[in-house]
């Protein structure tokens, strides 16, 4: 069996989390104070991670879908643990509309769309293929680039003379309804309530007692990440045109301009931005190959692999007819509809009966 690392479980989940989010910055109808609504969100998020790992803590060496089964019986479990392969399919589909969408606008605006989406799925296909160890290993090495080139961005637009310190000020003033309604649902769900995907991989880990503090501090560092980048998109924008911006780190990297020397880095941006949701789409696309394993008891992924690239080839192509359209229903619809019931409400109940089974388990055996 394929065994990760810790430090490779890190690197995951901070590609994971950082994901399709930096795209489209889900806080911005918080306007300036989205930076905030991040923090508040990452907070939260957390807090429905230990319930996750809680989970696997009372069902160990089981993957996600095998907690409901496991806790349930195989009548009412099994039904709703089909649900989140399901689940993994249609946002892998997203993702690849989410890629989709941002290629054309930005750096090969004469590529069609089909070819964009066949191209980073064949990608994908080699990397899951090739197992969570060479996907793990991948991210290993390009976690650091990414961080780094946002480090360097955030420095080069302070010395861009772009930044302006009112834009943000005064701080909550437009008092906590707007940031409330960043948070909820889309900013808890969106990046921290999506890290119950990984534990389709934590009995991977060599070192499974360590989940916990390194997917904390994971969700740590994704969480400032996007909160830091979300701020200065607010610094250098301001409200009003940081609402109506749909791309916000791509337009962030388009204002850096030193000297007449240092400037056009957008490509740079756009290439990161591609290379966080192809992280993300391999491990969506992993977690529902090995899912689907599982739940139908088969010795090898390999002959799930084709047909399930073919569902989110389809599924990436008809997501929406248009950008417009994807970004409504993945702020507004998706999370609220889909992300809420199987990510927070499922694993809350499953956790209550499990603690009760436990209880009465407990009971019995004195």
């Amino acid at each position: 069996m394929e065994r990760i690392s810790v430090y490779q479980l890190f690197t995951i989940t901070v590609f994971f989390q950082l994901g399709s989010s930096v795209i489209f910055g889900f806080a911005s109808s918080a306007g300036r104070d989205a930076w905030l609504a991040i923090l508040i969100s990452t907070a939260l998020g957390i807090m429905l991670i230990l319930m996750y790992i809680a989970l696997m803590k009372m069902n160990p060496s089981l993957t996600v879908v095998e907690w409901f089964p496991a806790q349930l019986g195989k009548w009412i479990g099994m039904p709703i643990a089909w649900l989140y392969p399901l689940l993994f399919l249609y946002v892998a589909g997203r993702i690849l509309a989410d890629v989709k969408s941002i290629i054309p606008v930005t750096i090969l605006p004469q590529t069609p769309s089909w070819f964009i989406v066949l191209s980073l799925l064949l990608v994908v296909l080699y990397g899951v293929s090739s197992g969570i160890e060479v996907i793990a290993r991948l991210t290993e090495y390009l976690l650091p680039m990414v961080l780094i080139i946002f480090m360097i961005e955030v420095i080069l637009l302070f010395f861009s003379d772009v930044v302006n310190i009112n834009y943000i000020l005064p701080v909550v003033g437009q008092g906590w309804g707007k940031i409330w309604t960043a948070v909820w649902p889309t900013g808890i769900t969106q990046t921290f309530a999506e890290t119950l995907t990984l534990a389709m991989i934590w009995p991977l880990v060599k070192e499974t007692e360590k989940v916990m503090k390194v997917t904390i501090i994971a969700a740590i560092v994704s969480g400032i990440t996007i909160a830091i980048l979300s701020l200065m998109q607010s610094l250098v924008f301001g409200e009003s045109i940081l609402e109506r911006t749909l791309f916000p780190v791509y337009t962030l990297m388009q204002q850096i301009s030193i000297a007449d020397f240092l400037d056009n880095l957008d490509a740079i941006v756009s290439l990161v931005m591609v290379l966080t949701a192809f992280a993300k789409l391999t491990l969506y696309f992993f977690a529902a190959v090995r899912s689907m394993q599982l739940l139908l008891n088969l010795s090898s992924s390999r002959y799930l692999i084709l047909p399930v690239a073919i569902i989110t080839y389809m599924l990436g192509m008809t997501m929406s007819t248009n950008l417009s359209e994807h970004i409504y229903v993945g702020i507004h619809i998706f999370p609220l509809h889909l992300w809420v019931p199987l990510l927070i409400v499922l694993p809350f109940l499953l956790l209550v009966v499990t603690v009760i089974r436990r209880i009465f388990t407990k009971v019995s055996s004195k």
